[in-house]
């Protein structure tokens, strides 16, 4: 079932809001679920040649839509440009992040489960599909849905009735730790992404992850702790 906004764009609801789990664990997709960070590199360097591997990680320091801005090789139909490219190419090449399969189903047996992305919501609706995993998550909320994940966040709270305080975001880059701080959410970073370890130290995020196995002790930890 689809739920729209009053902008017509649609938001993916899977799951009955009035018994759903008042806690809720706000995934990104790129590079923490879907292993896409390799394929995001290369379509960036096709875009904007002047990019090495640090200038593209700087990218997501902030909200990724306002960074490409700043790049000589902006253009206004730069982002539809890159997905239009992006989405056949995670269809045939892009995996699960190892063991994520099972981490979604025990999370989503404790929690209400949604993703927040800067990637196109059909292009993630088709992935979680193919392996079976859609059915998990109650919202995927996407870049068709706003640019900025503040405003994505504020979607969830007004949509749910919920807070912050009632949120976590998993994460691999510090521009996403920084929008949810624009909330007061807290984070939990996987280091399997874009950014290693040294720079999301300065999300001072809850927990920095080794591995997916170990999301379910963090997210429980978190919300034992609030």
């Amino acid at each position: 079932m689809s739920r729209f906004l009053c902008t017509g764009i649609p938001i993916c609801y899977y799951g009955a809001m009035d018994t759903a789990p008042k806690r809720f664990v706000l995934f990104d997709f790129d590079g923490v679920i879907a292993d896409s960070s390799a394929l995001s590199y290369e379509l960036s360097r096709q875009f904007s040649p002047e990019l090495d591997r640090e200038s593209y990680r700087r990218l997501y320091e902030n909200n990724v839509f306002e960074s490409l801005k700043k790049l000589s090789s902006w253009r206004d139909t730069l982002p539809d440009e890159y997905q239009q490219k992006f989405d056949p190419r995670m269809r045939g090449e892009v995996q699960l992040v190892h063991g994520m399969d099972e981490v979604i189903k025990t999370l989503n047996d404790r929690y209400t489960l949604a993703i927040i992305s800067s990637t196109s919501t059909p292009g993630i609706m088709d992935f979680l599909g193919r392996h079976g995993l859609r059915q998990y998550f109650s919202d995927i909320l996407g870049r068709d849905s706003h640019h900025s994940k503040v405003e994505k966040m504020s979607m969830v709270f007004e949509k749910y009735g919920t807070t912050a305080d009632e949120c976590v975001y998993i994460t691999d880059t510090l521009g996403d730790m920084r929008e949810a701080q624009a909330h007061g959410m807290g984070t939990i970073a996987s280091s399997w992404g874009v950014h290693p370890r040294e720079t999301l130290e300065k999300g001072i995020p809850f927990r920095i992850l080794n591995a997916p196995a170990e999301l379910p002790d963090a997210v429980d930890d978190y919300f034992a702790k609030i």
